[in-house]
């Protein structure tokens, strides 16, 4: 490994190369994972370079999801989200889902809100979301007829497939890392065998910046995640970003595109099941930015902001797995010590995702 890749930050979200990680049974995959889960406890975010994961499989993705909401909106809505807020599947029109971050218990004193979006305020995007395609799978995925879009099923299970493989290779690396915790690098893989994760193609249409000064617009409010983790593919082409991070400060710094960098951050669930050793950190997509030339200009209001896509990979536990704190993140003379108490993934993240949906 380079230390001169590895020591590499972006406004204090530091780079992990797992280049030489392997099968994660190496003393450079165990100094990997040390680093991974030390990014993971310091900033909750972290930048993955050199994952094995094809740049070209990523760019594609990205070129069917461009196709998919290209389409109109009676093709699009050919595969409609389910009314249920707990069934995350199909395509979800502009203004459907509002995050609502009241719905997540917190384990400490309050924090004053991070975004000054009005809670009125519905998300200005469109998604589209999909999961396992095999026999039994909890929730079955709503696709297009295929003469909508030849191709893009088969695209999608693809890509979900190879987002598979790397979240084998993360969550050995957590668990290589975890402290005061003796656990097996295999520790989280028995929780995971379900594939229940979701892949989520995301577009935020372009609009009026000043429909995002005045609030009346807003792309997605201060949040975090569900599940244990997800992994962020950032459109290569966005040269503009969007996404914020709230630091341990309560500063909030911008999380660019990297290209061939896959952007992790910490899930609810995992803050749990480490009782808050690791804990989840807020973010959120902005239409509001700097200047793009850095000069200081004022902000035009007249000015139209760019169009963005996104596609994040929620990596989520078997839906029966039980989240308890995991021993050595308590003292177990203590058992007030645990802050969270036992739950299932499934009841915990349908909690979640029904809340979201208006």
């Amino acid at each position: 490994m380079s230390e001169a890749v590895t020591d590499r930050t972006i406004n204090g979200i530091p780079f992990i190369d797992f280049g030489d990680f392997g099968d994660g049974s190496s003393p450079a995959a165990l100094a990997i994972g040390r680093k991974f889960f030390a990014a993971c406890k310091d900033t909750g975010f972290a930048y993955l370079i050199n994952t094995g994961m094809p740049q070209a499989a990523v760019d594609e993705m990205f070129q069917w999801s461009r196709r998919f909401f290209a389409l109109s909106e009676a093709d699009k809505m050919s595969a409609p989200r389910p009314q249920e807020g707990w069934w995350h599947r199909g395509y979800s029109g502009v203004g459907k889902e509002q995050i609502d971050q009241d719905s997540q218990p917190a384990s400490g004193p309050a924090k004053p809100a991070a975004a000054a979006l009005p809670k009125t305020t519905p998300d200005y995007k469109e998604s589209f979301d999909l999961g396992s395609s095999a026999p039994g799978a909890r929730l079955p995925n709503i696709f297009p007829p295929p003469h909508v879009l030849p191709g893009f099923e088969d695209a999608c299970l693809a890509f979900f497939d190879a987002g598979r493989a790397l979240q084998g290779t993360v969550l050995t690396a957590l668990a290589l890392g975890f402290e005061n915790a003796a656990m097996p690098r295999d520790f989280f893989v028995p929780f995971h065998t379900e594939a229940a994760n979701q892949v989520r193609l995301l577009h935020y249409p372009p609009a009026p910046l000043s429909s995002f000064l005045s609030g009346e617009r807003g792309r997605v409010a201060a949040h975090t995640d569900f599940g244990t983790g997800t992994l962020l593919f950032q459109d290569p082409a966005d040269t503009r970003g969007g996404l914020e991070v709230e630091t341990r400060a309560d500063e909030w710094v911008c999380a660019p595109p990297v290209k061939g960098a896959v952007l992790f951050n910490i899930g609810d669930l995992l803050m749990r099941w480490s009782n808050d050793v690791l804990r989840s950190t807020s973010h959120r997509v902005t239409g509001v930015f700097a200047p793009k030339d850095g000069d200081g200009a004022a902000a035009d209001p007249d000015e139209i902001v760019e169009g963005r896509f996104s596609i994040p990979y929620f990596l989520g536990p078997d839906a029966h797995a039980v989240i308890e704190c995991i021993e050595g993140c308590y003292d177990p003379a203590d058992p007030s010590g645990k802050k969270y108490a036992p739950i299932t993934a499934s009841a915990y993240i349908d909690m979640r995702m029904t809340a979201n949906y208006t």
